[in-house]
């Protein structure tokens, strides 16, 4: 049993999901069918918007207000001055009701004229002696009409308001410089300019989701998102497999695929930090069920034989064993029978094919498998194990749910962690590390299991290359054939060697 004091560098935490502009780059293109669906529904909605406005059609005329019948420098620098600045008033009276009440009267409009001062509009340009009047109208004829009808009015009351001389004459003219022409298009709404803007703002809608859906997840996906809980090292990344649940012993049922492959590199992985620790037993268990712990048991045991590895499996999971169905042996005898004294281990033992791996599996179900896994019965058994393999793997349950894990860790030489990507948080990888760390457990290492391919990040080129290698063969049985042809003739190299 393990007595060194809790390992307190299992867990750290970071204060912000930090992302460099390529982790940006692959987060838009893993999620760009949802940026292209937000992208389109903002275009549908600026464009149904925009096609259920009543069209609108824009006439404008222009006024020069000018002085007059001055006789002297005086004079006209008087009425200059005076149309200067008096321009910004003459606009307003564009829209009062003494320039639009006649309007109305003239071209029998049914509105009044604070009804018809929101259809027009006066501006006066800095710095010059012009007023130009626009109108908004559905109908086009009538918006040149009203434009045309104001202008003339506001000449008129503009002569009326202006001063006059010594003489009687008025100081200021106002001239109609250009009527207002008939529309030949609407003016609003703009069908392009509208697309265009729903076009810019969908796209950057669907782009801010797909951002903020990342810095909000905390899912375990990738190996960034270990950096932010531990800095355990990982000692492999093993893909997501639709096929998994039905041929859970990959490396046997397909040896040349790509979880095939990330498996190997997780044995290998392994034995490295074994070679440093002087460990021949290590524990696989889980944050929570469904990470894919078992199969990950089964294969690594299975790989460590392949390697001329003696190996014994034990199913250590005394609440919902499922390692004998996984590998098609008997499960009603085993761990549990040799624990209470009704078996022999060596009788209960079973071997798996014509490999050197021995399954123990977890016998009937307890009462009590926490204190089943914590006896002393239990230590003797694992001493015993380690003696006669050169590796013991034990299946071990999830750690949040039950402490049998976190027991079994102090008694073996060391805990490998399987995290599910598809369904394991944050939250919960860091809650599990600090169970093993408070109970003193030594964490060898993380597998990443169950990651989808966009997110194998450095072991990207591993996979595709991997996938072009399977897709080069003739059937996977003639690739399980043909990688048993090569394990047998390995073996004989070393036998000769021998």
């Amino acid at each position: 049993m393990t007595d060194s004091p809790p390992d307190t560098t299992l867990v750290h935490s970071k204060g912000s999901h930090h992302m460099d502009l390529r982790g940006y780059l692959k987060v838009l293109q893993r999620r760009w069918i949802s940026i292209l669906v937000i992208t389109l529904a903002t275009v549908a909605v600026a464009a149904g918007v925009t096609f259920a406005l009543t069209p609108q059609y824009t006439a404008s005329t222009r006024l020069f207000f000018g002085v007059q019948g001055a006789t002297t420098g005086s004079d006209l620098a008087q009425g200059s001055t005076f149309a200067e600045n008096q321009l910004t008033s003459y606009a307003q009276v564009a829209t009062s009701p003494l320039v639009l009440q006649p309007v109305i009267s003239k071209l029998g409009l049914q509105t009044t004229p604070d009804g018809l001062a929101q259809q027009v509009s006066a501006y006066a340009p800095t710095d010059t002696v012009i007023i130009q009047v626009t109108v908004n109208d559905t109908n086009p004829q009538r918006a040149a009409d009203i434009a045309n009808a104001v202008g003339e009015q506001l000449a008129s009351v503009a002569s009326d308001l202006s001063p006059r001389r010594q003489d009687g004459s008025q100081a200021v003219k106002a001239t109609i410089l250009s009527p207002a022409q008939l529309p030949t298009g609407q003016s609003s709404p703009n069908i392009l300019r509208n697309i265009a803007a729903g076009l810019i703002l969908g796209l950057l809608l669907g782009i801010a989701v797909a951002i903020v859906r990342r810095l909000l997840d905390t899912g375990v996906r990738n190996e960034t998102d270990l950096e932010q809980v531990t800095d355990v090292p990982v000692l492999g990344v093993v893909p997501f497999d639709s096929d998994a649940d039905a041929h859970p012993v990959v490396i046997r049922d397909d040896p040349l695929s790509v979880r095939s492959e990330a498996l190997r590199r997780v044995r290998t992985n392994l034995q490295f930090v074994e070679a440093a620790e002087h460990s021949r037993s290590v524990v696989v268990t889980s944050s929570i069920p469904g990470e894919g712990k078992t199969t990950a048991a089964l294969n690594l045991a299975l790989s460590l034989a392949d390697a001329g590895l003696s190996v014994a499996l034990v199913d250590a999971d005394l609440r919902r064993p499922s390692l004998a169905r996984f590998a098609g042996i008997e499960g009603s005898v085993g761990l549990t029978t040799v624990l209470i004294g009704e078996a022999n281990l060596d009788d209960v033992l079973q071997p798996y094919g014509d490999t050197s791996l021995r399954v123990l599996p977890a016998g009937q179900v307890p009462p009590n498998p926490s204190e089943l896994l914590g006896s002393g019965a239990m230590a003797e058994l694992l001493e015993r194990l380690t003696a006669q393999f050169d590796m013991v793997v034990l299946d071990s349950p999830p750690l949040l749910p039950v402490t049998d894990g976190a027991i079994l860790g102090r008694l073996a030489g060391t805990t490998l962690l399987v995290a599910g990507a598809d369904r394991l948080h944050r939250t919960q990888l860091r809650a599990a590390l600090e169970s093993l760390s408070t109970a003193g457990v030594h964490v060898s290492g993380i597998v990443l299991n169950k990651v989808a391919a966009h997110n194998f990040g450095p072991y990207e080129y591993g996979y595709t290359y991997s996938q072009r290698g399977a897709q080069t063969g003739a059937s996977v049985p003639a690739r399980r054939a043909e990688a048993r042809a090569a394990s047998d003739a390995d073996k004989e190299v070393e036998h000769a060697r021998g």
